[in-house]
């Protein structure tokens, strides 16, 4: 008679577990950050029209893009910090009426004074959403099951390209004009106000962790409390619980100087991306918006790929790292092309796949070294200080363009700070001490 291994039933139990929590936070998440990169990204499409209305240069636009990213920073660490104290429904409640608000607010603006108030309010209002959501998911699910969770939610990004080009696109060319006001006013509003109505959403469906979700079964939150126990024990040799002691560990500045990279990366995918598709010689606003979502439909498919591969292997840092070069060599190659529409949606398909590629094994890696409080302070200021590359990048670029006449310096430079990143996430990582990390978790959950 062939022997039944006890080990089988745990983890198949353990795995239905962590399956039922995915379906019930992550599809939510995604939502609401679907949301927020519409809101915070639409800003590159009604641009197309805005611009012109508004009487602004690229300099002007590229200053309110990254304006964004400065009210992000100033707000970033303490939010984080406070979702720890009062849990994600009411940290999501506050953050998604207050952008709401903000985003449609930017349909009256008239004056660049306007628009750079309330990109930077915009910005200040949002801080805290992402890295509280991955500090969120750190307390519900452990780091060898975290990659490909992770990748799910990053892939809000792609979703949001996919669905928010069509549909600005749509908006702008259909509604231009409707009741007085301008096809961009309407796309300010009409993606705008939604995201208050999801805040409330969101405070309804969520529970703050393990212990306070009612739809888990007692001998679940076991499951849930033991696996991360497991992962705490493993990692407590080499990581953090004092937010003090983080900041003393070279790690947490290699992560923060890929953040730099990788926020650039976003950031210039989606405020640049419309305009390099116009000057492709296509004057329909809702074509424009059709052929942006190409990038995207790829670049989700990319990331998902990857994520799989990363938790398959146990391996965070080249599946981050080689992701970001092969971007970074799309950025560096598109100035020579952009007179060619096919090579050009080409590279900016790598761009877009390289970029979203990476975020789910990169955003898995904090939590490897830190934990408690820090993990909330860490996550935090790593984003934040990759909000400076995101604020700083798009302010430099439009300078450049309305200097020479030209995108293509900017090219470049979004193909040096991304390579530049991953060098220093790479170098500042080495010893194996989140992989060694993750096969131990591992090895413990099986």
């Amino acid at each position: 008679m062939q022997k039944v291994s006890i080990q089988e039933p745990a983890t198949a139990e353990a795995d239905a577990t962590f399956r039922k929590v995915a379906w019930r936070i992550v599809p939510l998440l995604v939502v609401c950050y679907v949301f927020a990169f519409v809101d915070r990204t639409n800003v590159g499409i009604a641009k197309l029209q805005f611009t012109k209305d508004l009487n602004f240069n690229e300099a002007i636009y590229g200053l309110g893009g990254g304006l964004f990213y400065l009210g992000y920073l100033a707000l970033d660490v303490p939010s984080n910090l406070w979702l720890a104290k009062i849990g994600v429904r009411l940290t999501l409640l506050r953050i998604m009426i207050a952008w709401s608000l903000c985003s449609a607010a930017l349909a009256f603006m008239t004056t660049p004074t306007h628009y750079y108030v309330l990109r930077t309010m915009l910005g200040a209002a949002e801080a805290g959403f992402f890295p509280g959501i991955l500090f969120y998911l750190s307390t519900w699910i452990p780091a060898s099951r975290r990659g490909r969770v992770t990748a799910y939610f990053m892939s809000s990004i792609a979703i949001s390209g996919m669905i928010g080009g069509p549909v600005s696109g749509l908006i702008l060319h259909a509604l231009d004009g409707a009741a007085g006001l301008k096809g961009w006013q309407w796309l300010f509003l009409l993606e705008g106000l939604p995201s208050a109505f999801m805040g409330v959403v969101a405070y309804f469906v969520l529970s703050d962790s393990p212990d306070k979700a009612k739809w888990l079964t007692e001998r679940q939150r076991a499951i849930i409390t033991n696996e991360l126990r497991q992962d705490a024990d493993a990692k407590r040799s080499h990581t953090h619980s004092s937010f003090r002691s983080a900041l003393r560990d070279k790690r947490f500045y290699a992560l923060t100087g890929m953040s730099v990279g990788l926020a650039a990366g976003v950031g210039g995918m989606f405020l640049w991306l419309p305009t390099i598709i116009r000057q492709l010689g296509i004057s329909n606003l809702a074509y424009v918006g059709l052929i942006s979502a190409i990038p995207f439909a790829v670049g989700i498919l990319a990331q998902q790929l990857i994520a799989r591969h990363s938790d398959q292997t146990q391996e965070r840092r080249w599946h981050a790292g080689i992701p970001i070069f092969v971007a970074a060599a799309g950025w560096g190659l598109l100035p020579r092309f952009q007179a060619s529409p096919v090579m050009s949606i080409f590279l900016i398909t790598l761009i877009t796949a390289g970029v979203l590629g990476a975020t789910g094994p990169f955003w898995s890696m904090p939590a490897h070294y830190l934990r408690g409080t820090a993990a909330a302070g860490g996550i935090g200021l790593i984003t934040m200080i990759g909000g400076i590359g995101a604020f700083f990048s798009p302010t430099f670029v439009g300078w450049l363009a309305d200097l020479t006449g030209s995108l293509s310096g900017g090219m470049y430079y979004y193909a040096g700070v991304m390579t530049v990143g991953a060098f220093v996430m790479l170098a500042g990582t080495r010893g194996g001490h989140a992989s060694a990390s993750l096969k131990a978790a591992s090895v413990r959950a099986a």
